[in-house]
Formats: C-alpha cells, structure tokens, sequence
C-alpha cells in the first residue's frame, strides 16, 4: 500500500502496522503531507470557563489566529453564547455547509448549557463531547470519511474502566441532541458505537499546536488517516510540521519530514510527545494514553539505569546534556559518521546525547525537534527547523556532509 514518497505499509513485529523506508530517504525530505478528515476545538464549550482571559481566539474553521479578536464574525445562530466564530465570510459559509453544520450548531449551544458536563466535568470531557458531535455530523456530511475515520486502529477502550464510564456519560448527552441517523451508513446509533469513536480519537488525534510567548498549548486536534499509521519511538528519524496560521489554503495539513538520512527498509518513526521527557514518564503517557510501553533502543539503555539516574532525568533529559565539556563534544563529532549512518548502533551509556545535542531546539523552554529545510536540487540543507517555535539554526556538521 502507498501511502507518501518513498513510504510503504508493513506489518512491524510487536507494533501493529507501521510505515516503512520503500527507497532511500534524506534529511529534510517531506515524506508525506496528510489533511485532515475531522478537526474539532479545544475550547471549553462555556466561554467563562476559559482558562487565560487573554487566550487567543481561532477561527472555527479553519483553526488560524485571529487577530485582531475584533475582526472575528461570530455564528448567527451562535452569537447568543458568543463561543464560535470565523475569521472570514468564506469561512464560516464553508463551515456552515459542513463542520459547522445547524445540527452541530445547536448541539454545541445545547451542550454548554448542560452543567453536569461544563461544571461537574475535567476540560477533557467538554473536548470528548464536541469530538463525538463532530464524527456523528461527519457521518451526514461525508459517509466516505466516516468509514476511514472507523477503519482506524484503536484502543481496547472496554478494558479501562475510566475509558467506559465516560463513554457511558458522554453517549447518554449525546442521545439528548436527536444525533443524524448513521443507519444509512451501516452504523447504528449506540453506546458500542460511541465507545469505538472514542477510542479512534484516543489513538489517532493530532493536535494542532500554538506558541504563545512561549507557552504551548493545542488550539484543536485533527483525525489524520495516513499520519495516523506512524508509530513511535523515544528517538525518532521523523517529525511533524504544521503551519496553522499561514496563509495557505490547505494550512490545517500536517508535514512529515526526515530528521536525518535513512535507508530503504527502516521503520519511520514520530515521537508521540516531547522527547525530553524521562524514561517513566514516557513510559506512563504511553500506556496511559496509547496502552503499550515502549521498547525502542533508548529506552532499553534507560530501564537500566539507577534509580538516581532516573530521579536527575526526571527534571529533563537535556540537564545531561548540558554538562558535557567542549571535549565530550569533539569526541561525539568524531564519531558522527558511524551514528549517522547506523542511527540503531548507539553509545551504550548515553546513545540520545547526539540526537539532543544536534536536534532539539535550543529555544528555553521549547522541547522542539528540529529537522532540516527539505532538500534542494538533491542536496540536504544545513538550515534546521524547530517543529515548534519554528526557530532556524544552522547546522554546520550537515553542510559539511552534504
């Protein structure tokens, strides 16, 4: 199965299906550009329960910034919470014939009336909750990308007792908004139903970032089909790039790009989340939040270190980093040429020093990873990317390969 440049589909031992080198692949190359089937907001469905009387105000649409908070058109039928709004005419009539649709509507304006969710719920559930408007109105709107958004991978949400409980929650709100038939799409209304969505979005939602002076935070989370087929590891040779609030048309697709060289046959691989993060905290989001725990090269090294070892991470994988001498430095360039070709032969006690070292951001308090410009005319280009703040830097070490 084809799913990007030079990117197959395998079945990966221990993993499930993942997305394999089918050629060569080079630092910076864009390896797939994936747009999304679904996009829904991270804002409280109360408007007084934003958490930052300065939080930006996104368009609910397209997901940009709009500035000034002034210019935003609100939803006719909407303006009485004053919680939805579109940064143009042009958006909010495309809305208005699809995301946004008047089922969706009243049913978020429903919805935020109702204080067993609003006041008596974590953030979380008001998230889940417009989530599943969404898929059910998706399911009227375009039964085509209803059914990818149901052939996705998903946890075994029966399993968790929290996962099922809110299910049961969220589906008794949902049968009081009248949800569109999906019959005709050969799905039935039904707890079991809104338990499988719920796990799809667990599994497979993106979220689309903002950096506002340097504090993060996701403006909305998207269902991306063929992105979706990355698995991860603590060290990954790939990573993600959004550009939200360009000027593009397609500006809520996401970018794939290769961190470094790889060849044909390797495993491409994300990073789910931060890779700074210490080995049990890594090991707790992800199965927490994915249901598996990850046996990837670094964190074989990590589960033997000390119990100090561990405890000096906890505040930081880069902390060690910092340590290391102009020395340290001068031997790890030396012996470049060896981890660049053979990223899974690493140094036994640190092997991630190099990878901090050369491609997290080095922006205070930023944790992005970095990844080359793409290629021009077949040449890798020295100029990193932050995934991000979008800081550039200039990596000498990669010039001088190329």
């Amino acid at each position: 199965m084809w799913v990007g440049e030079g990117l197959k589909v395998e079945e990966i031992h221990g993993k499930g299906r993942g997305l394999v080198s089918s050629q060569p692949l080079k630092a910076g190359q864009v390896v797939l550009k994936d747009s999304p089937i679904l996009l829904y907001s991270t804002r409280p469905l109360n408007p007084q329960q934003q958490v930052h009387s300065t939080s930006a105000l996104y368009c609910d649409n397209c997901f940009r910034r709009i500035q000034p908070a002034s210019a935003a058109i609100p939803c006719p039928s909407c303006s009485h919470n004053n919680n939805h709004h579109f940064c143009s005419t042009n958006c909010l009539s495309v809305a208005a014939a699809s995301s946004h649709s008047p089922w969706v509507c009243q049913s978020l304006a429903r919805l935020s009336n109702y204080p067993d969710l609003t006041v008596h719920q974590p953030l979380e559930r008001q998230v889940q909750a417009r989530y599943l408007v969404a898929a059910y109105n998706l399911a009227i709107v375009n039964p085509s990308q209803f059914q990818i958004l149901m052939s996705l991978q998903s946890t075994h949400s029966g399993d968790d007792v929290a996962s099922a409980k809110a299910a049961v929650f969220l589906h008794s709100l949902i049968s009081t908004l009248c949800p569109p038939h999906t019959t005709a799409q050969g799905f039935a209304f039904t707890l079991e139903l809104t338990s499988s969505l719920l796990a799809r979005d667990k599994l497979n939602a993106f979220g689309l970032m903002d950096n506002i002076r340097g504090e993060r935070s996701v403006r909305a989370y998207g269902i991306y089909p063929r992105a979706s087929l990355f698995n991860h590891d603590c060290l990954p040779n790939a990573c993600r790039f959004d550009y939200v609030d360009s000027d593009s048309g397609s500006n809520t697709d996401i970018i794939i790009r290769m961190i470094h060289d790889v060849p044909q046959g390797r495993e491409i691989c994300l990073s789910y989340f931060p890779v700074n993060e210490s080995y049990s905290c890594r090991q707790k989001r992800l199965l927490e939040d994915y249901g598996f725990t990850c046996d990837c090269d670094r964190c074989k090294v990590e589960a033997n270190w000390s119990d100090s070892d561990q405890e000096e991470n906890d505040g930081g994988e880069t902390d060690q980093v910092e340590e290391m001498d102009e020395d340290q430095d001068e031997e790890m360039e030396a012996g470049e040429e060896d981890l660049h070709l053979s990223d899974d032969e690493a140094q036994e006690d640190f092997p991630h020093a190099y990878f901090f070292l050369r491609y997290m951001c080095n922006v205070e308090n930023c944790w992005g990873t970095m990844a080359p410009l793409p290629p021009s005319d077949g040449n890798s280009s020295n100029l990193l990317e932050c995934n991000v703040c979008g800081n550039l830097k200039n990596d000498e070490l990669l010039g001088a390969e190329c």
